[in-house]
């Protein structure tokens, strides 16, 4: 059989169904938006609960629900993952993210503090060890902790030592920052309860729970699949950028699933065995209003199916990461931002098919925020050109 091309039109109407954005696809918790995505960011933590909120059928109960999974019933778990950044997983993946992605970035990540210990003539890798250790089996005892909790227990925590003297990017790192975050990317430790409110970038960290261990391309197979069927169909490059894998890991997980190769605008694609018919477009119009950092902005590397070139200076910041945005029928058309009063404004800055009707649905979804929001205030971490205009 040959390839079966697969257009822009049809690349919008899956991402619409199987993120729950269409009319009608709502889901009914957070558990079940994790479970449609894979993976929420979660660097920035109001992204979480902001992206629940838009997906849910009922986004006033999306914060509490959220709260409940993440911190009560740990259906969720805040962890590293993919290209070393903070995801939230459904807890039945994290055996398998642990295994495709943490385990590489941990050796990495342990060697790199143990050269820069060296390099600031810290102590070394067995005191290192010693230390953290001594702080695990504290935050045993504790069951959650912040770091300087944990300081109280294990004092050497509190050391410092400077990183990239005489570089521009120097600082003075401590130990507790460093190696927290270390032991989280390990898969030791995750992020517990925030200190503030569901806002807060502050957290207290907990043991992880316990996981099999799995093989590595086992768990490659499984984790790229998962992703295939919620995002396909993606390029090679989608597909590298997501993982953040070699090019021969993609590849082999790729054969090993049995994907079927398919012909996209922008040259050959990839989607899960079975998944190359023909997807209907959503009945109704749609328009939604997405948190930064959103995995369905930030889902694929070659985004101009679903995103003008000529938006992408305003929406994202100098980093690559990307603001909030507004959505209508598969294309991101503009953005939103959240002023000091609370009010939500936006703007659309590509109105092409977009009219009367695209603005009175984006009005309804600003009106549905507002509530879920009530008075909380939410600013980006990562703050965008457009973002930054419409909340001054």
């Amino acid at each position: 059989m040959g390839e079966r091309h697969i257009g822009v039109a049809e690349r919008r109407a899956r991402l619409a169904l199987r993120h729950r954005l269409a009319a009608g696809t709502g889901a009914a918790g957070p558990e079940e938006v994790a479970e449609a995505l894979v993976a929420l960011h979660g660097t920035d933590p109001a992204t979480v609960y902001l992206g629940v909120g838009a997906r849910v059928a009922d986004p006033a109960r999306a914060v509490s629900a959220t709260e409940r999974a993440l911190y009560e019933d740990r259906t969720l778990v805040r962890m590293h993952g993919m290209r070393n950044t903070v995801f939230v997983f459904p807890a039945a993946l994290t055996a398998v993210v642990h295994a495709s992605t943490g385990l590489a970035v941990a050796a990495r990540a342990r060697t790199q503090l143990v050269q820069d210990m060296a390099a600031a003539g810290a102590p070394d890798a067995a005191w290192l060890k010693e230390v953290e250790e001594s702080a695990l089996a504290a935050l045993a005892r504790r069951g959650q902790a912040t770091a300087a909790e944990l300081a109280e227990d294990e004092p050497r925590l509190r050391e410092r030592f400077a990183y990239a003297p005489g570089k521009s990017y120097e600082g003075v790192h401590t130990v507790s920052s460093r190696l927290l975050r270390l032991l989280g990317v390990e898969g030791r430790v995750v992020r517990g309860r925030p200190l503030g409110s569901w806002t807060s970038t502050q957290f207290r960290w907990a043991l992880a729970p316990e996981r099999p261990e799995l093989d590595v391309a086992d768990a490659q197979r499984e984790l790229l699949e998962r992703w295939l069927a919620v995002c396909g169909p993606a390029t090679e490059a989608d597909l590298k950028w997501w993982t953040g894998w070699r090019a021969a890991e993609v590849r082999r997980a790729l054969t090993s699933m049995g994907a079927r190769r398919v012909s996209l605008d922008e040259g050959p694609g990839y989607v899960v065995a079975g998944d190359a018919e023909p997807v209907a477009a959503p009945e109704r119009p749609w328009a939604a209003l997405l948190p930064a950092l959103d995995p369905t902005a930030m889902g694929w590397r070659q985004r101009d199916w679903y995103l003008t070139p000529g938006l992408r200076p305003a929406l994202f910041d100098r980093s690559g990461n990307v603001g909030p945005t507004v959505w209508w029928n598969g294309r991101v058309v503009g953005g939103w931002a959240q002023r000091p009063d609370g009010e939500i404004v936006w703007r659309l800055l590509d109105a092409e098919g977009a009219g009367r009707e695209a603005e009175t649905a984006v009005a309804e979804r600003a009106e549905r925020l507002s509530r879920l929001l009530g008075t909380t205030r939410v600013t980006p971490r990562f703050r965008t050109p457009l973002e930054r205009e419409l909340a001054a």
